[in-house]
């Protein structure tokens, strides 16, 4: 079973509630050496998400519907993942981070601490896709960053700490903290001095 530090989420509240109904497994061993998940205080995980064994969440951990977190993911505190949003394995999330639906984050993508992540976001980690020998590396999501809906971003390319994507950016390149990407391909440019401020997480 999986080491759940809060309550359950149904049943009488003991420890030893049924983890199964027809929407729900949890803690599922798929292979001989893997460990179920480690989930801290407070979750709220709603219908049909997936979470792998060999992942670590911190407390208050909230999903949407049909969220999938594979093997070998690390996520902190206060973190909230939206409908239909997956987590393809071996990513670092960080504490108060904000994931909205639909949102695809591949295999060795890291997110730091403060991160809005906005709806449809599309993450990428190989550059040239089943072509050639290519070491599988998302992008690096710095704390504070700002991301708009439905933009897009290739592999290994970093948004440095503050930095904002437009709706819509095709992000070929590194953002520097504290710029703008807007466009498709994105073009750099100063952030206006009243968006130079923290997310308000």
């Amino acid at each position: 079973m999986p080491n759940f530090k809060g309550l359950s989420f149904w049943g009488n509240g003991n420890n030893d509630s049924r983890w199964e109904n027809e929407n729900i497994k949890v803690g599922v061993k798929y292979k001989k050496f893997s460990k179920s998940p480690q989930i801290g205080k407070n979750p709220l995980i709603r219908s049909n998400s997936i979470i792998y064994n060999d992942v670590n969440i911190g407390d208050n951990f909230q999903t949407g519907h049909n969220v999938l977190i594979r093997e070998k993911t690390e996520i902190g505190n206060d973190v909230l993942i939206g409908s239909n949003s997956v987590i393809e394995g071996s990513c670092n999330i960080g504490n108060e981070v904000r994931i909205q639906s639909n949102v695809y984050i591949p295999t060795n993508t890291i997110i730091e601490d403060n991160v809005f992540i906005g709806p449809c976001a599309c993450f990428t980690n190989d550059k040239y896709p089943i072509r050639i020998e290519y070491k599988l590396m998302g992008p690096v999501v710095r704390k504070g960053a700002s991301i708009g809906a439905n933009s897009t971003f290739l592999s290994k390319v970093e948004v440095g700490e503050g930095a904002m994507v437009a709706a819509g950016a095709v992000v070929t390149r590194s953002i520097p903290p504290w710029s703008l990407a807007i466009g498709a391909p994105a073009k750099i440019k100063a952030l206006p001095p009243r968006l130079r401020v923290r997310n308000k997480i």
